[in-house]
């Protein structure tokens, strides 16, 4: 019987506690940190792929046919402007050289006889001691004397070129790219594969593209009543390169293309960067981040949004303290914060966190303990 009665004492606390727990206020407002919005500057930051190619980038062809006789450089080297690259056996083209010479000497001589009739005909045709006509045809002969001598030194100079041909040097200084042709290969002017690449890459240029609507945007994001007014107040940009590193240097947009390109629908625009190091080469890709300021902007941190079937909201908070969600568009990014376009304004209040497991109507208590802004 005792202990019944103990057992009957404990199970009658239980429910004393119990129903004082249930008078509890379980649904009591949750203090959520708030942020008051206002208008702040911002950067935001938008990358394009590129494709970098060095300042002259060159093919180096042969201008006559032969037989490569000597590569005076390795692949990869560094050549300054006129330095020897390739020898092609100049053999046949001395020996064209000799004959066009040869040519000239002959149509001189003849010219020279030429002019020695004419002046020998000259008193004589002043002393009627001989007819006009003779006179005549000995100038007329002269006149084709004199040019025959134009045309073969003509052909001298161009036998001279050619020769000139067959020691191939490098048209600007650069880096050597990869050598197909080995030396004993028969080389050609209509050989489809260079005898080599010359890359001047002192400067490197980046090249992107722009979207119709991406290129409006960029118009009317910066200042300038024509597109080279636009181009000098663009900021400088930055060149990410394909292992997600920032290239060291800045460059600058110098060239927008004069046309969009009828198949992508797409225009192209040059960045600029040094290269002094030598660290890029053409063919590298990255991308170009390029950045636009953007004042009196409505800035929001990211993590105070939440995605529902591809459209994001924030929790605003009345001035009742009470919440609901309210859809928004964003006009791009800066870092970890969205920049508004449209959905709240300056004096609104949203919960920066804590919201997801909150209905709307659901009252909270803004923590004011600090003063919360958006990270630029």
């Amino acid at each position: 019987m005792k202990t019944i009665f103990s057992l009957s004492i404990i199970a009658l606390l239980l429910v004393s506690c119990a129903n004082k727990n249930e008078g509890a206020p379980a649904n009591a407002p949750a203090t959520l940190p708030v942020l008051n919005i206002a208008y702040q500057s911002a950067v935001t930051e938008t990358e394009f792929p590129v494709a970098i190619q060095g300042k002259n980038d060159v093919e180096i062809r042969p201008q006559v046919n032969g037989t490569l006789d000597k590569i005076y450089v390795d692949e990869g080297a560094y050549v300054n402007q006129g330095q020897p690259l390739f020898k092609i056996n100049d053999n046949p083209y001395r020996q064209q050289l000799n004959n066009a010479t040869a040519s000239l000497n002959a149509a001189e001589a003849s010219l020279i006889n030429a002019q020695l009739e004419v002046e020998k005909l000259t008193p004589l045709v002043l002393n009627k001691v001989v007819s006009d006509y003779q006179l005549k045809t000995a100038k007329a002969n002269f006149s084709i004397a004199k040019a025959n001598v134009a045309q073969n030194r003509a052909t001298v100079e161009a036998a001279q070129i050619n020769v000139n041909y067959t020691l191939i040097k490098a048209p600007v200084s650069g880096y050597i790219g990869r050598l197909p042709k080995k030396q004993g290969s028969l080389i050609s002017q209509n050989d489809p594969e260079a005898l080599t690449r010359l890359s001047d890459t002192k400067e490197i240029y980046a090249y992107f593209s722009l979207g119709e609507n991406d290129f409006i945007n960029f118009k009317s994001n910066y200042q300038g009543a024509t597109i080279n007014d636009k181009l000098k107040n663009l900021p400088p940009v930055s060149l990410v390169l394909s292992d997600n590193s920032i290239y060291s240097q800045t460059g600058k947009v110098d060239m927008v293309d004069g046309q969009f390109d009828k198949t992508t629908g797409a225009i192209t625009l040059r960045a600029k960067f040094p290269n002094a190091n030598g660290l890029l080469r053409s063919g590298n890709t990255g991308k170009v981040k390029i950045s636009i300021q953007h004042d009196n902007s409505i800035v929001i941190p990211q993590e105070a949004t939440i995605e529902i079937q591809d459209k994001l909201y924030v929790v605003l908070v009345d001035k009742k303290n009470n919440i609901a969600r309210q859809p928004i568009q964003v006009s791009g990014k800066s870092g970890t914060n969205y920049l508004v376009k449209e959905g709240i304004k300056t004096g609104d209040r949203i919960v920066l966190k804590g919201f997801e497991n909150l209905p709307d109507g659901a009252t909270i208590i803004p923590d004011t303990t600090k003063k919360v802004v958006a990270k630029l």
